[in-house]
């Protein structure tokens, strides 16, 4: 299994303005990735939202597997989190957001009415990791481009006020990593849906052990996209792949890197199914 680790200087530089800034924070609205709801959590974000009440949003989840969201769903419950499945490109599972963040910050609101502070805005911060959609959720929510948004890890630099309504302030947050991933499929997740650096990484070796991931868990699935037999081994349907796809060198090589490439990319844009990595039952974190 290859080895994945990233965590460049601003990260650290936006984890302590995290910190600095939690004190002005009412919620934390949590944002993971549908199709590793447990790799794409940051576990500092529990140490920095301590005390915070808590909302979290399984986003792109129109890319997961529909039975797994549930299942998903109900594991957050059972640990007392309120979370919600959305889609914040088509803005899919927005409606019950303004309600559940009123209900996370009920208690909140029920002792400003009785310290006689009304109809302050709950202010949130919008956490999360790199490229899980954290500045798309909040130009969604606003209906207008508000945060700076993109499909690399990495565009938002800095803290960003958006005033959401007259109830809600949100705080955007550039996405922090941490330092070091305990477990090495956690990386390798990451690296799946786009949110480690694709420059640091073999995109090569990752797009076999996705394809292995593949056989395993949705056998048909490089079949119904390539037409390849999966029943050969990883680096023979990789090949046939390339040479289906027209992916060639010089001399009709076969071109593993684009080829690669085409896997990936067909993974995260959803053309190869929706699809869920993890299983709640076996992947929570100690």
């Amino acid at each position: 299994m290859m080895q994945v680790q990233w965590y460049p200087g601003h990260m650290t530089k936006a984890k302590r303005i995290m910190l600095e800034d939690i004190k002005l924070i009412d919620l934390v609205i949590e944002l993971i990735d549908s199709r590793v709801p447990l790799s794409s959590r940051n576990p500092d974000i529990d140490e920095i939202a301590k005390g915070k009440s808590r909302l979290v949003l399984l986003n792109k989840s129109d890319l997961a597997d529909p039975c797994k969201n549930e299942e998903w769903i109900d594991y957050f419950n059972k640990k007392d989190m309120i979370a919600l499945l959305v889609d914040s490109k088509s803005r899919n599972g927005f409606s019950p957001i303004n309600k559940s963040i009123e209900e996370a910050c009920k208690a909140k609101i029920e002792r400003n009415r009785q310290r006689g502070i009304i109809n302050r805005p709950v202010r949130a911060m919008v956490v999360g990791i790199p490229n899980v959609g954290k500045s798309t959720f909040i130009n969604s929510m606003c209906k207008k481009a508000s945060a700076k948004t993109g499909n690399k890890p990495g565009v938002t630099k800095g803290k960003q006020w958006i005033n959401l309504n007259k109830n809600v302030e949100l705080l955007d947050t550039p996405g922090i990593l941490w330092p070091r991933f305990d477990d090495e499929k956690t990386g390798m997740h990451l690296a799946f849906i786009g949110s480690i650096n694709d420059e640091i990484i073999d995109e090569t070796q990752l797009a076999m052990e996705l394809m292995e991931y593949l056989v395993k868990l949705y056998p048909g699935a490089l079949y119904k996209r390539y037409e390849v037999d999966e029943s050969q081994k990883t680096d023979v349907i990789l090949n046939d792949i390339a040479i289906k796809r027209g992916c060639l060198k010089k001399g009709n090589e076969p071109d593993y890197s684009k080829a690669s490439n085409i896997i990936l990319d067909d993974f995260r844009s959803g053309r190869l199914g929706r699809i869920t990595l993890e299983e709640p039952v076996y992947s929570e974190r100690k």
